[in-house]
């Protein structure tokens, strides 16, 4: 794939660690000239423009890009809460847009879904249960569209959930088929686990996990008898 176009030069360091560990290949641009000398024969593969820095000069290259023969697609601008206001005037000159600081699982998950969108990816393996959705491919899971911050062992939890919804596990069957070990910690660290996935989920969706008494947990509704 060709390399995304980035802005400015130097480009954020959060953001040029997090393409180097998704695998982008990227180059970055100080101006509209640059982009236009620079861009490969096939074109650019998309860009991430950062406006909070600079952002006459973000804006600026993302009219030049829009506005050429060949619409540069997919775009995402990069933006502070406070320039949240300004954006609804601007629509036609991104597609997408994350608030910085970004957490970089959000930023990489709204990029694959643009390339995605934009033919110029994979669509990604998902596990979906109503308002939840797990991407196997990236370990980021989202509640209503919004990402969930989980640690690798509740990642592995929640999606063993939610493969197996509204069926009834003890806390030893779970230890064994999540962590696949007779963990150190034994029992107990599945209800840890389950305490603060229930907190991440948050009040609203906390019931997704039931506490079936005297037995363990179960994932979902309950199936009709």
């Amino acid at each position: 794939m060709e390399p995304l176009l980035i802005y400015p030069d130097p480009p954020p360091a959060l953001l040029v660690q997090t393409l180097d560990l998704g695998g982008y290949a990227w180059k970055a641009v100080g101006n509209a000239a640059i982009a236009t000398a620079d861009e490969p024969a096939d074109g650019w593969a998309g860009a991430i423009i950062a406006a909070d820095t600079d952002p006459e000069g973000a804006l600026s290259l993302c009219r030049t890009l829009r506005k050429r023969d060949a619409v540069l697609e997919p775009l995402l601008m990069l933006v502070t809460g406070a320039q949240l206001g300004e954006l609804g005037e601007r629509e036609d000159l991104f597609d997408d847009f994350c608030l910085t600081p970004f957490h970089p699982q959000e930023l990489e998950a709204r990029l694959r879904h643009l390339m995605w969108r934009a033919g110029r990816g994979s669509a990604p393996e998902l596990v979906e249960y109503g308002d939840l959705a797990l991407n196997l491919e990236t370990y980021q899971a989202a509640l209503s569209d919004k990402p969930l911050d989980l640690t690798y062992m509740e990642y592995e939890l929640l999606k063993f959930f939610a493969t197996h919804p509204a069926k009834v596990f003890t806390r030893e069957q779970l230890l064994s088929r999540v962590w696949g070990y007779e963990y150190y910690g034994g029992a107990r660290t599945v209800d840890v686990h389950v305490r603060r996935l229930r907190a991440k989920l948050g009040e609203e969706h906390a019931n997704l996990i039931q506490t079936v008494r005297s037995v363990g947990y179960r994932f979902g509704q309950t199936r009709s008898l």
